[in-house]
């Protein structure tokens, strides 16, 4: 027996011959994260910060369901503490849509990338991920081939809002912002202040 092999600090090998694949996956997992946030994911000046939190999150899933998925644990444990990461949510601003699509995207790919067995080859793990991939691309570069990028503002001119007054508001709305909105959504009206907030949807450049 190596003795090398044999000391451990706090209980832990030193070193342990899966280090390999775990750098392998990790390479592997970095990487198709790369590609869907560089190549597929439509980001602007707004949005573009959330590319950070996508990175992170990959990395922190992979890492924690990798670890995880080597240790034998308590199923009572287990499930309380996936319960406390599903109540776990940005309380600053409330994340679009499609940003918090493109969130369980990087954790899937995570998830997929870290606990795939060795009963499962690397051809299929490669399929997965690029079926991922693809089915985003389709969706987001040539499906919808606008891709249109939202954003919420406050609108005053309360008297617009009514239905027959839709094209002067869009007509208002692109003059004031300067940007080439396509369509707008009313999502609350306060007639106490006399402001709308309103989600309109615009044609990035």
């Amino acid at each position: 027996m190596n003795e090398e092999n044999d000391f451990r600090i706090m209980e832990i090998k030193l070193f342990d011959n899966d280090f390999y694949d775990y750098i392998l996956r990790y390479a592997f997992n970095v990487l198709m994260a790369f590609i869907l946030l560089k190549f597929i994911y439509r980001s602007d000046k707004k949005n573009r910060n959330y590319a950070f939190t996508f990175y992170v999150f990959n990395t922190l899933i992979f890492f924690l369901c990798y670890l995880m998925n080597n240790v034998k644990l308590d199923l009572g444990f287990a499930f309380g503490l996936f319960a406390v990461f599903s109540i776990l949510r940005y309380r600053t601003s409330a994340i679009p849509m499609k940003e918090m699509t493109y969130l369980f995207l990087v954790i899937g790919i995570a998830v997929i990338n870290a606990l795939t067995t060795k009963k499962v080859s690397f051809v299929e793990l490669l399929f997965t991920n690029a079926a991922i991939l693809t089915v985003t691309y389709i969706l987001e570069r040539l499906w919808y081939k606008e891709g249109l990028t939202e954003r919420i503002v406050e609108y005053e001119k309360i008297e617009n809002i009514k239905p027959e007054n839709s094209e002067l508001m869009l007509a208002d709305l692109r003059s004031r912002t300067g940007l080439d909105i396509r369509e707008f959504e009313i999502l609350q009206v306060d007639f106490v202040r006399d402001l709308a907030r309103v989600r309109i949807y615009y044609k990035y450049q």
